[in-house]
């Protein structure tokens, strides 16, 4: 069986690389953003002709700078893009706070505030919502394995593609891409899943190894395909 590995095992290979001299941090998030590209190509071909619109979903950590990269390279493939940051990009960690800074370059970042660790409902997404509709592709960088907490509010946008979700009078399908794990999963343990606290995905990309959290009987429904990209560290 494949060794999968925990969220610290792997922030730990990645921290190695990086002080061994092997690669920078940033060669590491254009690697991934790289990979989740190729990946979304190689599963949907039809989408590499360029001329499709795709919503990128950007978190306050590396999983949203892995979200800055593949707006850009969409960007710069034809796309159109619209990114949403939920955090401060003030406190962006430093490589995420680069390719922040690269998107801007090319295109504007809607800022909304993140919904609360409460069980109350949030509304914040809507904006996020309605730029959904008429969207191809919805780009999961919220969280990935770093997540360590209950989070709430994340619906309308974590729905499966095979069905139609509503917002009001907005009808969307779209295809739905998650970064390494789907925002609202705990990498390590994860649980049974919370339609309306998880992203579904219709395809996982992931690093190096696979994590806990694609090892598990609900993995079809919530993460979808999973795709593992060599990103060059370790023993790939």
């Amino acid at each position: 069986m494949t060794e999968l590995l925990t969220a610290a095992q792997m922030r730990a290979i990645e921290q190695a690389a990086i002080e061994s001299g092997e690669v920078t941090g940033l060669e590491l998030m254009e690697r991934a953003g790289q990979g989740v590209v190729d990946a979304i190509f190689a599963e949907w071909p039809e989408l590499g002709e360029g001329g499709h619109r795709a919503v990128a979903l950007c978190g306050p950590g590396n999983n949203g700078g892995d979200g800055f990269v593949v707006a850009r390279l969409l960007k710069e493939a034809g796309w159109e893009v619209d990114v949403f940051l939920y955090g401060d990009a003030q406190k962006l960690p430093p490589d995420a706070r680069v390719n922040y800074e690269r998107w801007v370059k090319l295109g504007e970042v809607r800022q909304l505030s993140f919904p609360q660790v409460t069980d109350m409902d949030c509304e914040c997404v809507d904006d996020a919502a309605y730029s959904v509709s008429g969207t191809q592709l919805v780009v999961d960088a919220l969280f990935g394995i770093g997540l360590n907490r209950p989070i709430s509010g994340l619906s309308p946008l974590f729905a499966t593609n095979d069905i139609e979700v509503g917002v009001g009078n907005r009808i969307f399908p779209a295809r739905h891409v998650s970064i390494d794990i789907p925002s609202g999963m705990y990498s390590d343990n994860p649980q049974p899943p919370q339609y309306l606290s998880w992203f579904l995905a219709d395809l996982t990309v992931t690093f190096h190894r696979k994590k806990m959290a694609h090892i598990h009987q609900w993995t079809d429904m919530s993460c979808g395909k999973v795709v593992v990209v060599n990103i060059g560290i370790g023993n790939d």
